[in-house]
């Protein structure tokens, strides 16, 4: 089901329309969590919940034709682009299969970095995923991941906060509530202590999420994109007072060209 929910028309659709926006949008957190990876020349790294390719192209880059990338998503469309991302980047130690977190089809010790961005926050077991990822992992190997901070940052509180304001009798998904599982500085790194990882540690930092574009570009990615929050957003399409109020709260963060976001993550 999860496959099916990630791969729906609605965000292949509109990742395709706004694709480099997105890119944009996402590199700060993606220089971030390059960067807490730490690799070097001829290291072998797994990325996990890879969707179109990032970290895993930026890595791949950084290693200049060493080592070996591997990143597995559990949804099948992403990963097309993510191939063809890679193959016009000309990046040829980068590989993309799909597989899940829970059950990943590599040997023990097999890499010496894992990475995740933006993905731990859905796995359905994560005892059992975290376990998986430090299975694949080497001994003195690092693990990198980035989470969502809590949910009351701006990128949120202009979108989904201003809907509920709005319509304060709607609730936010399951789902949803679980992308913010980490938003209390200590709860992931104590998930990894569990899981048996040494020096575990989780860190709050706050990075750019500008949107290259206007604000009615940015709201409508957001609904085609958010999948988590669908379930609540169908229940105010065709609203105009919502759409209103959201864009009014965008355009108090647009300068003319960008809207300018600042989020916290874990």
């Amino acid at each position: 089901m999860a496959e099916q929910i990630w791969d729906s028309f609605a965000r292949l659709n509109a990742g395709e329309r706004f694709k480099r926006q997105s890119a944009e949008m996402g590199s700060a957190v993606t220089e971030a969590i390059v960067e807490e990876a730490r690799v070097f020349p001829g290291f072998r790294v797994l990325d996990v919940a890879c969707g179109a390719g990032e970290p895993s192209i930026s890595i791949a880059a950084l290693l200049k034709g060493t080592g070996e990338v591997v990143g597995v998503d559990m949804a099948a469309e992403p990963l097309k682009v993510a191939r063809e991302r890679a193959r016009k980047r000309g990046l040829e130690n980068v590989e993309y299969m799909q597989a899940d977190v829970h059950a990943l089809p590599f040997a023990d010790a097999s890499f010496d970095r894992v990475t995740s961005r933006l993905g731990v926050m859905f796995f359905g077991d994560l005892p059992q995923a975290l376990g998986e990822m430090r299975r694949v992992l080497k001994p003195g190997g690092r693990v990198a991941l980035l989470a969502w901070g809590a949910m009351e940052q701006p990128y949120f509180e202009m979108t989904i906060g201003k809907v509920r304001r709005m319509r304060p009798g709607l609730e936010v998904p399951a789902g949803a509530r679980q992308m913010f599982k980490f938003g209390v500085p200590g709860t992931l790194a104590a998930a990894l202590g569990e899981a048996g990882f040494h020096e575990a540690e989780d860190r709050v930092r706050r990075l750019r999420w500008d949107w290259h574009g206007s604000p009615e570009e940015m709201w409508d990615y957001f609904r085609g994109v958010t999948v988590p929050f669908r379930g609540l957003l169908e229940k105010v399409e065709g609203d105009a007072e919502v759409d209103a109020a959201v864009l009014a709260a965008l355009r108090e963060s647009f300068d003319g060209e960008y809207v300018r976001i600042e989020w916290p993550c874990p």
